[in-house]
């Protein structure tokens, strides 16, 4: 396959905003891997390839939001761990599929996302107390198991579940949703690269351009989300989720999102 300079810019911006969605909010794995079957690559080294933008992504988040002040380690790992474990399982589940069953997942992926958006999550996307009793922690655990198969499969997404979950079962507010979010992300999607990779599902030169823009996207918007404070997020968060719907319900096509 050939790369050209017009592929490069197009996976640069694509990357670039990509990052600054999943930060604040989600779903812009959708976004990058349109632009990556653009340039040609098939859907399951698309899937691969955009791991280690994702990774790089956030990395690179997560080292913005602790410029600000914004990070606790400890309690992203109980987060993190049991993402990890599903991850793997997940990543394993969808690296052998052919490419039109892989079509087909992601399609449901964009149908669980439908369903977030109609139930319209800003409603009850709002920080609140939790006990942390030792049931909570069984049921955070069994939760993120869940969204780590998720992610590890599919990855595009994966924000909504993520910040969804978050907020539901630890009641944590959005800023510090989307800090536990990239934290997580990290943990898991070092594994879940390493799994496309040893497949060969990996197109290392493009990934590395699409990083280059995930990254820059993701240091700018989380150290933003921490200065801005939740309005912010949450006119972010809004917006991704119009593009989002109007791309699953197909109206992209007449307000020109037809990525």
């Amino acid at each position: 396959m050939e790369i050209t300079w017009v592929h490069i810019v197009l996976i640069l911006v694509a990357g670039f905003v990509c990052g600054i969605i999943n930060t604040l909010a989600g779903g812009g794995s959708f976004l990058t891997l349109a632009a990556l079957d653009l340039v040609g690559l098939p859907g399951n080294v698309a899937n691969g390839t955009n791991r280690l933008a994702i990774l790089f992504q956030n990395i690179s988040a997560v080292a913005g939001f602790r410029s600000k002040g914004a990070s606790n380690f400890r309690t992203s790992l109980h987060f993190a761990i049991p993402a990890l474990f599903g991850a793997i399982l997940g990543a394993y589940l969808i690296i052998d599929l052919p490419e039109v069953v892989f079509q087909r997942v992601l399609g449901i992926a964009m149908l669980i996302m439908l369903a977030i958006l109609v139930l319209n999550p800003q409603k009850w996307l709002n920080g609140h107390e939790v006990r942390m009793t030792p049931g909570r922690r069984v049921l955070i655990y069994i939760v993120f198991f869940f969204v780590g198969i998720y992610g590890g499969a599919i990855q595009a997404g994966i924000g909504f579940l993520m910040i969804a979950s978050l907020v539901l079962t630890a009641g944590v507010n959005l800023i510090n949703a989307n800090m536990h979010k990239v934290f997580i992300g990290a943990v898991y999607t070092v594994f879940a690269l390493a799994t496309f990779a040893l497949r060969g599902q990996v197109h290392w030169w493009l990934g590395i351009v699409l990083a280059i823009g995930n990254g820059a996207g993701a240091w700018f918007s989380s150290r933003l989300a921490v200065e801005k404070g939740q309005g912010m997020v949450r006119v972010v968060l809004g917006v991704a989720l119009v593009v989002l719907a109007a791309r699953y319900l197909g109206l992209g096509q007449y307000i020109g999102l037809n990525f």
